[in-house]
């Protein structure tokens, strides 16, 4: 959306990491992203942390950041790295790089599910559930007052952040659909296209661009 709506809304943080879904059940822990791929092999850092916060039988849905070594911004071309296919290298990165997760809706505790649910319901089940979690695991920041969210989109972009999710209080969970609102940042600049790769579905669509940009040299560099 182009501007923030107002209502009966519930406004969070837009993290820029890895959009990621928690299934525990006791010692067994499975990291999920948002197009189903297992991640749970290049987190195990995660993994351990997760186990000690996270209630014994649950279903989260949250984010996987990097947060820079000065605590004062998201690295996301960092966290890309760690998608590695070399064991070896994973545990390296684990070591040097480790993550974080955010948490900010819960699906399931227990033998309770909560797709049903408003998420205002949801919210307030998942800060009871977290209510002792210790860093690299936290609860999102939320906000139900507008000129606070505002104030979040201005002053967290420098942070790294994408904007403001603004999700309605009285909505169930709806898989695969965008019943938010997103109110991110506009962001421009002259590029040149140097090539594509077609999308998976098919030849007739465009997957990525190879965009290249000039440097204060007037030089053409690859991005």
């Amino acid at each position: 959306v182009t501007a923030l709506p107002e209502g009966e809304y519930s406004y969070e943080p837009k993290w820029d990491g890895f959009r990621s879904i928690i299934f525990r059940d006791g010692d067994e822990l499975e990291i999920g992203s948002r197009n189903e791929k297992p991640m749970t092999r290049y987190f195990p850092e995660l993994v351990e942390a997760l186990k000690a916060n996270l209630p014994e039988r649950c279903v989260v849905d949250g984010e996987i950041i990097l947060i820079s070594d000065s605590g004062k911004r998201l690295e996301f071309e960092v966290l890309q790295q760690r998608i590695h296919p070399a064991a070896s290298r994973v545990k390296l990165l684990a070591e040097q790089t480790p993550a974080a997760f955010v948490a900010f809706d819960l699906l399931a505790l227990d033998d309770t599910g909560f797709l049903d649910r408003p998420y205002a319901e949801r919210r307030s089940a998942l800060e009871a559930a977290l209510a002792d979690a210790a860093a690299p695991v936290y609860l999102t920041a939320r906000t139900t007052e507008p000129g606070t969210a505002q104030r979040w989109f201005s002053e967290l972009e420098g942070a790294g952040l994408d904007g403001i999710v603004a999700k309605p209080l009285a909505d169930s969970y709806e898989p695969g659909k965008r019943t938010m609102a997103k109110y991110k940042h506009e962001r421009t600049a002259d590029c040149v296209l140097a090539g594509y790769r077609v999308h998976k579905s098919g030849p007739d669509a465009v997957g990525s661009l190879l965009l290249g940009l000039y440097n204060d040299d007037g030089e053409l560099t690859n991005v």
